[in-house]
């Protein structure tokens, strides 16, 4: 048996650096497979125990390394093999779903330094190993875990969005590594004394950035996101709820929007902007659909109309509605779907082009 182990810790050793990318591409397909909605119960309960699963494991680590001097079991031995592993799976797993959840509510345009930010983290997952193996690092990265979580979690939770509630969510992040590193120091209370400050800093940095990035409109408007949208010569609410729209069709629908960006105009005719937007259960709050027109003259865009209407939370396909704009002419144009602080979430960009004939259009419901 003893002979059979050493095997397996020489095998280990000999494909260790391969083992952390493929754990953390496990953790990275478990997500994708797995995450549907936000707001579900099980999407959440997979999400706390990864939250749990790390701050386990930070915990085991750490007091394994201030009793080093003392005799390990052979329990300690094997967690501290097996811990790290563990917790690059969770890290993974967890920065994957932030990325999976915020992309959805993302408009590139605005929020993509937060989406690199957590694609970087994504990303270099596998290269900080050697970082993990420090405290601060450590709780560094999990508080960055707590804030991520409770951005998204706190309005689904409250079923309300806006300033406060972001705030509320950083309170309770705070509160969260508050009470881990109290945890934490009443085990190994001279190894926390001891980075103090260092800690205090890095917490602050972080907790100053993200609100940096909300405020900066740079943070998506999670949970909210558009399912699909685009412009459309003309949309009719049916007698059964659904709706008839009728478009130019791009060839390459399978790769951007449904409707071409090039819309075809005839003088007078209305151009409609039709967006569905999910939000969690509980969660009913205003859109807007702002269109703006490209000036030439002065080379920037300019608003010419922001409509709003009411969304209800709930609908797995999202909450339909449209707009519809009378007085355009031909030049660039773009729709922005966007919340009342004016954080993006969808942007349909198309030039409007003057025809003499109707183009030919082709007939969904949705």
């Amino acid at each position: 048996m003893k002979e059979l182990r050493e095997k397996i810790y020489i095998k280990y050793k000999k494909h260790e650096r391969y083992l952390f990318p493929l754990v953390f591409l496990a953790g990275f397909l478990f997500d994708t497979l797995t995450l549907r909605r936000i707001d579900l119960l099980f999407e959440n309960i997979v999400l706390l125990f990864h939250v749990s699963i790390i701050g386990f494991a930070i915990f085991v680590l750490n007091l394994k390394r201030v009793e080093q001097s003392a005799e390990s079991t052979g329990l300690a031995n094997k967690l501290s093999l097996v811990l790290p592993y563990v917790m690059q799976f969770s890290f993974g797993a967890l920065f994957s779903a932030f990325f999976i959840f915020y992309s959805r509510s993302a408009e590139l345009s605005s929020s993509w330094p937060f989406l690199m930010f957590l694609l970087a983290f994504l990303l270099g997952n596998e290269f900080l190993k050697e970082r993990y193996k420090r405290l601060v690092f450590q709780i560094a990265i999990y508080f960055i875990v707590l804030f991520s979580y409770s951005i998204f979690v706190v309005p689904v939770v409250l079923g309300q969005m806006g300033v406060w509630v972001f705030m509320l969510s950083g309170l309770f992040s705070l509160f969260l590594i508050r009470m881990f590193v109290l945890f934490l120091s009443f085990f190994m209370r001279e190894k926390i004394y001891s980075q103090k400050k260092v800690l205090f800093s890095v917490v602050l940095l972080i907790y100053l950035f993200f609100n940096i990035a909300y405020f900066l409109n740079i943070i998506p408007p999670i949970p909210l996101s558009v399912k699909e949208d685009g412009v459309y010569h003309s949309v009719i609410r049916n007698d059964s709820d659904g709706y008839t729209l009728t478009y130019e069709p791009t060839f390459l629908y399978f790769f951007t929007k449904e409707t071409k960006s090039e819309f075809h105009w005839q003088k007078g005719e209305p151009v409609y902007s039709y967006s569905s937007v999910f939000a969690p259960t509980k969660i009913d709050i205003e859109i807007y659909h702002r269109w703006s027109y490209f000036d030439e003259e002065k080379g920037d865009w300019v608003e010419a109309n922001r409509i709003g209407y009411p969304i209800s939370g709930g609908r797995d396909g999202g909450y339909r509605g449209y707009t519809v704009k009378t007085n355009v002419f031909p030049g660039q144009w773009r729709v922005d779907v966007i919340t009342e602080r004016e954080q993006i979430m969808g942007r349909t960009k198309f030039e409007i082009i003057e025809v003499s004939e109707a183009p030919k259009l082709k007939t969904t419901y949705k």
